[in-house]
């Protein structure tokens, strides 16, 4: 092989390689853009979810109360389902992120435990839609086998994050668990449940009961038995 033709095989490769990576940085950035664009329609349809619920609202429903038509809606989401669970999720691991953050952050067992509460009863007062909207999925999924999966997902990282704050609590208070990671996710999950109801019903004092409740539980569960 001439030199200049071992040139153009070496610019040949050299130019196939970069082809390979400005085309995999194109595909990364239709992968972020759409992934984005998602994350946008599931902001501007939250509103509508939380205040109709699962069954009064539709995709068209939600086009009609938002910036994006029914057609854009359906491109990004196969159907209701796979939205309503795309934004459940989206908020609650922002719940989750919130939560860690708690537990991060608090050096002493009261300033965990206040913190928890005030958390707890804060998200009670400010998105109580959401929260409204979380417990209609659940309940849905008891008929719908098309969001279990789903569901369990989620309900599985409410425990796990639970279960981190009780941990962290029972460590720095120097005491044990009392109960194991499902008992403890059903303890605080009612108490959240009942508080919302109340809150719904226009309950004034749900969160500052929640308050109270949360804080009392939390060493009700680090006290050995």
């Amino acid at each position: 092989m001439t030199q200049t033709a071992r040139k153009d095989v070496k610019d040949r490769d050299v130019k196939d390689g970069r082809d390979g990576k400005n085309a995999d940085r194109i595909s990364r950035r239709q992968v972020d853009k759409f992934a984005e664009r998602r994350a946008q329609l599931a902001a501007s349809a939250l509103r509508t979810l939380s205040e109709l619920g699962y069954a009064r609202t539709s995709l068209r429903e939600i086009a009609q109360n938002s910036e994006f038509s029914h057609g854009v809606l359906h491109y990004y989401f196969r159907d209701k389902v796979e939205l309503i669970t795309y934004c459940v999720r989206q908020y609650k691991a922002e719940c989750v992120t919130r939560y860690d953050g708690i537990v991060a952050t608090a050096d002493s067992a009261p300033a965990l435990k206040e913190g928890f509460a005030e958390a707890m009863a804060g998200t009670l007062r400010d998105d109580a839609a959401m929260h409204r909207l979380w417990y209609d999925l659940r309940n849905q999924s008891l008929f719908e086998e098309s969001f279990r999966d789903d569901v369990l997902d989620i309900d599985q990282s409410l425990e796990r994050m639970i279960w981190r704050i009780v941990s962290q609590y029972a460590d720095l208070a120097g005491s044990p668990v009392a109960v194991s990671s499902p008992v403890a996710y059903a303890l605080f999950d009612g108490l959240f449940q009942q508080a919302l109801l109340r809150h719904l019903s226009g309950g004034e004092n749900a969160a500052a009961d929640l308050t109270a409740s949360v804080a009392q539980l939390l060493d009700q569960l680090v006290t050995p038995v």
